[in-house]
Parts: C-alpha cells; structure tokens; sequence
C-alpha cells in the first residue's frame, strides 16, 4: 500500500458555495503529515469528508487501502480524530468521558486510560468535571481520547488550540513520540508554520480551497535558493519597479520593511543594476536560505506595495 490515506480530485460545494475544489493528498505510513493553510483554506472541510463527517460533492477517499463510504465502520475503528473543538459530557469527568470512549470503541486494555491521561498532563484533574476545565485542558482531554485506542493513523485538526508555548511544546513532542515510538500515521492540520516545520516529514498547502502543493521538508530544506531579500529606501516605489520594470509577481513586502523575492531566475546583480537605474537606492540584498515560512508565503502570498 503506497499511502495510508489519499483523496482523489475532492470536492465539497455546500449552498451553491464550493469550499474546496479538486483537492488531492497523499498521506505515507508511519510519517507526519502537515496540512496547512490560512483560515478559511478549506482545512477542516477536507478532514471533515476524511473522517466521513461529511460526503464529497465530487471525488473519492481511500484510507488503508479501502474506498471510504458511509458504511466503513472497520476503517474509522482504526482512526483517531478531532475535528473543530472537541466535545465532552460536561457534567462528567476527564476520566468519565475517556472511560466512555473505550466502551463504544469496544477498546478494553487495562491501565490505557490512565497512562493517555499521564501523557497529557492531566492525570490530576482526572476526576473534576469537565465543565471546570480550561480552554487548554479540554483540549489536550480531546487529543487524550483521539490516542486513547491507539489508532494507525490520527487526523487531527488545529489541535494545539488555547495552548501555551509549552503546552504547544508538549503537543509537538507527543506527536513525534507516537510516530516514532508507536508508529502511529498522524495528519494534522494548522494555519501556524512552526507548529509542524520541525516535526512534519510532508506538507501540504491548500490555498483557497485548492491544493497548491505536496513536498517533503527534505526537499525544502535542500533548495539552495529561497528567496531575495532586499532593504531599499522606498519600498513603494521599489515595489513599482519589480513590477513594471523586471517584471516580477511573485515578491512580498514584509512586517520589516524588508522585501522577499521569489524568483529563483532573478539574479542580485540584475535587480541591483534595474532598481539604481530607476532612482532606488539599495541598502542591503542578499539570498536567504529557505524556510517552511518562506515557501509557504511564495505559495500563498499576494504582492503588496
């Protein structure tokens, strides 16, 4: 089997509105997979449709193998997810709610339920209501039930949510070590690059609703150029000049004032030479070696002066 999971061409239109179009991703065992995008990309429609939350309008999902339909009861046995914002019986406890999720998963291993809780943290709040926990405690409870039954592939979407640096530390940790350790396939989704630059062996980057691209992080990490990066005094005029005199789109002005240029045809010595030529001093241009940020913003980014 080449992929754990893949969709082929999928497509969800709801009210005349088409969220995602066309999209096709390619899970391997045993890897991470990043799914990223900004909000409102089409992130949790897609996993929505893997988990068979919801039907395609158009397209096909095979996980293990196997073409998922309304009736694959087996494939989702063998999947831990969380959707959105995970839900709980709130008058129950974290150990209530996770002792619940084994009976109707039918997933009996003495001491499970204890050691998830163990994993995340929150074995001293195990027998307090939900309905006093945090914002972060729900949901680490949430990845505890999506890992409770050790599943072969785990679909997790924006699931560091009302995290703190550590405990969205904590989270990319325990990722690596069901991966690795249990060999668990995980997806997960994020509009925030640092939560899987360092831990994703593949990404994927839908934009709009569209897939724009599926790479492995080896493949970024050898590109020997990234971007331009270029300090002028005018990043207006700069900006005109990159695009009506070298006629370049694919650049972005950033927070710092500095531009990027993605362009890997573009020489410095050209574009140093054009913009002096057009009145615009320049004071620093160098490459810059590429980053997750740095390629996702040449896919996603619009040009702004």
């Amino acid at each position: 089997m080449a992929y754990i999971l893949q969709t082929n061409h999928l497509s969800k239109i709801i009210g005349g509105k088409e969220l995602v179009k066309d999209v096709s991703l390619h899970v391997r065992k045993g890897e991470i997979y990043g799914f990223l995008g900004p909000n409102g990309a089409g992130k949790t429609t897609v996993m929505k449709m893997i988990t068979n939350l919801w039907k395609p309008t158009e397209g096909s999902i095979e996980i293990f193998g196997e073409r998922l339909t309304p009736q694959s009861y087996g494939v989702l046995k063998r999947m831990g997810s969380i959707i959105e914002f995970p839900t709980f019986y709130d008058h129950m406890s974290g150990y209530e709610n996770l002792k619940l999720h084994t009976e109707y998963m039918g997933y009996y291993h003495h001491g499970s339920i204890e050691n998830t809780l163990d994993l995340l943290g929150l074995t001293e709040a195990a027998g307090k209501p939900v309905k006093n926990y945090s914002l972060g405690m729900k949901e680490r409870l949430g990845i505890a039930r999506a890992i409770l039954c050790r599943p072969e592939l785990l679909v997790l979407d924006e699931p560091t949510n009302g995290l703190d640096p550590a405990g969205m530390k904590q989270i990319r940790d325990l990722l690596k070590t069901l991966c690795k350790e249990y060999g668990i396939t995980i997806m997960i989704s994020t509009h925030i690059l640092s939560e899987v630059e360092s831990i994703a062996d593949t990404v994927g980057v839908i934009h709009h609703g569209r897939m724009r691209k599926e790479i492995r992080m080896e493949e970024i990490r050898q590109m020997s150029l990234a971007c331009i990066e270029l300090s002028v005094g005018d990043r207006k005029k700069a900006a005109w000049v990159l695009s009506e005199k070298f006629g370049l789109t694919n650049f972005k002005i950033m927070e710092d004032g500095q531009i990027r240029i993605y362009d890997s045809r573009v020489s410095t010595e050209d574009l140093s030479k054009v913009l002096a030529l057009n009145g615009v001093p320049v004071t620093a241009l160098g490459k810059q070696a590429e980053t997750l940020e740095d390629y996702f913003l040449k896919l996603t980014a619009e040009v702004r002066a």
